[in-house]
């Protein structure tokens, strides 16, 4: 296996957080290069892990190990693969939300706005839609809700006027091209932080990620055993702000619990970590994309 595929995350915290059990069943959602995955291996004894990926990269990286079953479809499907393996309910369930570093510093998946490359973004290379058909057919209207609301970009009508006005005379294709429109709009002293939201806004409406996120977060409870525990890694506002609904409300949609005519509140969830755990400063400064992370871990009721 690659090793330097790509840098785990909060590698100790998020399995620390599963409590592993020598015999367990146990899912990840995020193979990605592996790094969460060979830990809890190391931790399993003979128990079985479950990992979803839908990235071919990430198929190739996988570890020949008999205790592990790879899903090469997306973790959206996690109930319904479950119930093909045969399995109804889980010890504990890994998500590394977001973006590889593997595929950030690959030039050719068009992820980072640093490498000159084809304009894709898509994490599963067969998918129908790609960034630049994105850019070059959704109205006008529809691409400021995705800068707006996707990458929290403010002047996204003014953006979004600079792409109609270069998709006018020719087509988007390259990551170079979507990087000097963007930088027509960006502000002087924040260049790199805003094209990082711009990219950020179209690789999630490429990839239709918050509605994936929300879909899995809501089969939890059910594949969760009594006691079980989640460990969610995330990236940016809008991944983190679904998660804590999620572990707070059993809705991601609902930040305040509501209860019943009794009083009594049906919350599959508790937190474990009443406070959200974030990288050392030891970690980020060896990994730049630890710098935004946010773990929360929860076990089922």
């Amino acid at each position: 296996m690659n090793e330097q595929y790509h840098i785990p995350v909060l590698l100790k915290e998020s399995v620390d957080g599963l409590d592993v059990r020598e015999g367990g069943i146990y899912v990840d959602l995020t193979f990605g290069g592996g790094g969460h995955s060979r830990e809890i291996l190391s931790r399993l004894g003979n128990g079985k892990l479950v990992v979803f990926d839908q990235d071919e990269d990430a198929y190739r990286n996988r570890p020949d190990d008999n205790r592990l079953v790879f899903v090469r479809h997306n973790f959206r499907y996690l109930t319904n693969f479950l119930r093909y393996l045969g399995i109804e309910q889980v010890d504990g369930i890994l998500g590394d939300l977001g973006v590889s570093s593997h595929h950030f510093d690959d030039a050719s998946r068009g992820f980072s706005f640093r490498h000159s490359g084809a304009l894709d973004m898509r994490m599963n290379g067969k998918a129908g839609k790609d960034a630049a058909s994105v850019l070059n057919n959704y109205e006008e209207k529809d691409l400021k809700n995705i800068f707006y609301n996707y990458g929290e970009i403010k002047n996204a009508g003014r953006l979004v006027k600079e792409i109609a006005a270069f998709r006018h005379s020719r087509f988007f294709e390259t990551t170079d091209d979507l990087k000097q429109v963007a930088e027509k709009t960006a502000p002087k002293k924040d260049v790199s932080k805003y094209l990082a939201k711009v990219f950020q806004a179209l690789r999630i409406e490429v990839n239709g990620e918050m509605t994936v996120l929300e879909e899995t977060l809501m089969q939890i409870p059910s594949v969760l055993k009594k006691g079980g525990r989640v460990s969610i890694i995330s990236y940016h506002s809008l991944e983190d702000r679904l998660v804590k609904n999620f572990i707070k409300t059993g809705d991601c949609r609902k930040s305040q619990i509501e209860t019943d005519m009794f009083g009594n509140a049906d919350v599959p969830l508790k937190a474990v970590n009443r406070k959200v755990i974030v990288p050392s400063d030891e970690e980020i400064e060896k990994n730049n994309r630890a710098r935004s992370a946010k773990l929360r871990i929860a076990e089922r009721r």
